[in-house]
């Protein structure tokens, strides 16, 4: 599948600035895979404290982009997507392996394991410059939107 810009990003989620975590989609296969990037710049506000004179990324955030990352990969495999809203429900066995800091470029690779319904399950990773950063599994929900 073709990549997709932020605009397009922004047609999905409902995510923005400071809070838009994900710059693009590399590609994706529905119901399956999705590769997303996130540039990492030392303007993003969660620089000013943590951590002053040595700022790293938190890990919540890392976490958080993955989940925006897991949402479209949900909304493109749905047939309006417009209609939902994308619930991150869970996280289990997290595990940061690298501290993620200005400058880097890093790639979200997350895998279905299993989807029922509107119920998704996902094995996601963040590399940078090819090494594992982060790793750990994802479950969210699509919901209707006039439910919500």
């Amino acid at each position: 599948m073709p990549e997709l810009n932020i605009e397009e990003i922004m047609q999905h989620l409902p995510h923005r600035y400071p809070f838009l975590l994900i710059d693009r989609i590399l590609d994706f296969e529905k119901e399956k895979t999705i590769r997303a990037l996130k540039n990492v710049t030392i303007n993003e506000p969660q620089f000013t404290g943590h951590f002053p004179n040595h700022p790293v990324m938190p890990g919540v955030l890392l976490i958080e982009a993955m989940a925006q990352a897991g949402g479209m990969l949900a909304f493109q495999s749905v047939e309006d997507d417009r209609e939902y809203l994308v619930y991150f429900t869970g996280i289990d066995g997290v595990r940061f392996r690298k501290p993620v800091r200005p400058g880097d470029q890093v790639i979200f690779e997350l895998t279905c394991l299993r989807r029922r319904g509107f119920l998704w399950k996902l094995r996601g990773e963040a590399f940078v410059d090819g090494k594992l950063v982060c790793e750990g599994d994802l479950t969210a929900t699509l919901v209707p939107q006039e439910s919500a």
